[in-house]
Formats: C-alpha cells, sequence, structure tokens
C-alpha cells in the first residue's frame, strides 16, 4: 500500500475506465478493438505521465465477464509501474474479477496515499445494468471516511450518481445516489466523487464537492444525446494530481483519433 507521494507536495492518480475487453485478443465493441485500444491508452500514459502513485481501474473492466479478460487487462495495466485498485462495473463478473486479481491487492477498496484516502465502492448489481450501493457499501464509505478525519478524500464507483445530460443513461446510473450523497456530506474532508460508466468527460461541483466521470479507453458516449449515440472523440485516461491541501488538478488526455475507428451506427453495446 503506498503511503509516501512521489511529489512531497502532490500524489498523481492515473484512472483507466470502461476497457471492455474480451476473452479473445481481437474481441472488437462496435466496430474498435478493445485490447489494442486499450495499449494505445497505456502507451498514451507511459509517454505522458512519470511517477505514478497509484492507478484506478473505475469497472467494466471486461465486456464478456471472462478471466481471460481480467488477466488480460492486469498484463497491460501492469506497465504502469503503479500500485493499482479495481471496482466492478456491470459489464463485469466479481468472481471471475477475483480470479484475474489473485495475490493482488487490486480489490482492497481503501488505500492511504500522501495526504489523501481513497474508497472504491462497489456499486455493481449482478444482472443489472443500473447501479445500487449496498448498505455494507454504504457502512464502509461512513468508516473509511471517519477514520482519517485528517486526510483528504476521494470516493471511486462505476455508476453515475448524478444527471450528465444524456437522457437515455438517466436510467442506468446510481438508483440510490441519495444515499450516498447522505453519507459524505456529513464529512467535511471529502473533495471529490471519480466515476466511469458514462464514456465522456463531466467535472461539476456539488456543494464544495467535485464530481468527474472519464472517458472509455475504447468506444466513447456522444455528450447530452437523447438516445443512445457514439462520440467520434479518441479513447483515453483521466489523470488527478491530488494536492496535499486537498485541491485536485485534472485533466483528460485522449490518443491519436486516426489510430482507432468506431461504428457511429451502433445501436446499444
Amino acid at each position: 500500500m503506498p503511503s509516501a507521494p512521489s511529489n512531497p507536495s502532490s500524489v498523481l492518480v492515473v484512472q483507466l475506465s470502461d476497457s471492455h475487453l474480451f476473452a479473445e485478443a481481437d474481441g472488437q465493441l462496435l466496430g474498435m478493438q478493445t485490447r489494442d485500444s486499450l495499449k494505445a491508452v497505456v502507451d498514451l500514459v507511459l509517454a505522458e505521465q512519470t511517477d505514478i502513485d497509484l492507478v484506478l481501474a473505475t469497472g467494466d473492466l471486461s465486456q464478456d465477464g471472462s478471466v481471460e479478460s481480467y488477466q488480460a487487462f492486469r498484463a497491460e495495466s501492469d506497465r504502469l509501474d503503479a500500485p493499482k485498485r479495481w471496482i466492478p462495473g456491470n459489464h463485469d463478473e466479481l468472481r471471475e474479477m477475483a480470479i484475474g486479481a489473485q495475490g493482488s491487492e487490486f480489490l482492497d477498496p481503501v488505500v492511504d496515499v500522501g495526504n489523501w484516502r481513497i474508497t472504491m465502492l462497489d456499486s455493481a448489481v449482478s444482472g443489472s445494468v443500473p447501479g445500487y450501493l449496498e448498505d455494507k457499501q454504504l457502512q464502509l464509505l461512513a468508516q473509511a471516511l471517519s477514520e482519517a478525519p485528517e486526510r483528504h478524500h476521494l470516493v471511486c464507483l462505476h455508476h453515475h450518481p448524478v444527471p450528465i445530460g444524456a437522457a437515455w443513461m438517466e436510467p442506468i446510473g446510481l438508483r440510490n445516489p441519495e444515499a450516498l450523497f447522505a453519507v459524505l456530506e456529513r464529512f467535511p474532508q471529502t473533495r471529490a466523487v471519480l466515476w466511469g460508466h458514462v464514456h465522456q468527460e463531466f467535472d461539476q461541483p456539488r456543494q464544495g464537492v467535485r464530481l468527474m466521470a472519464s472517458p472509455s479507453t475504447c468506444i466513447q458516449f456522444a455528450p447530452n444525446s437523447v438516445d443512445f449515440a457514439l462520440d467520434s472523440l479518441a479513447p483515453g485516461y483521466r489523470w488527478l494530481r491530488l494536492l496535499d491541501d486537498g485541491q485536485i488538478e485534472t485533466g483528460v488526455s485522449r490518443i491519436d483519433p486516426t489510430l482507432f475507428e468506431v461504428d457511429l451506427s451502433g445501436s446499444g453495446y
């Protein structure tokens, strides 16, 4: 478990999300080979970032829930020399994910790094696209926050807890966001909530807490769409520099858009 930042005044976190890998190396999602796009994103991280303190994988690592897909994700992301933490999304299978994470701390839900504590919440519901935070997840969050009042806190989950402006995605977000925010509002050291699932950028404040979503390492969803629609933007990742004073510097970086094409006529995934 990392305890000291590479930079004494901040720590660097990289978020990879929604890779949708298959057991087959050439598996495609709406025309994009997802292992290849993940490799290209990791190549970009290696070119742009040094001294990474933590890598977060915020769900839908797999499209088919196969052990092979998690092994492939692990092998690719292990090119980034930093501790990792995973959480499941609606396409993931927790049993197979645990096999893929065997012998690691990937599924440990709480990690301290620098002046920060990061809590990884499991919002996935077996057989369901929308998410829900069970009582044990809310209790985990409350305990993590209450036991480290001196640290700044970043909370991660897969499903979006607020509307993002895409009508078709509203029914498939977090079903009990009020329960999440009820816990967070009890702890003023909460600085940000970070998620995946929506395959697009989002960054807005809510009562002093920064709410952020990030692109997928494969296909992107068109913002503000009423019905399912893909975007022509390239795969990417989010970096976050967590400063000792609780501030966050962050940005999204994308690969060369000419490297991959996606079937923009796709009607679902």
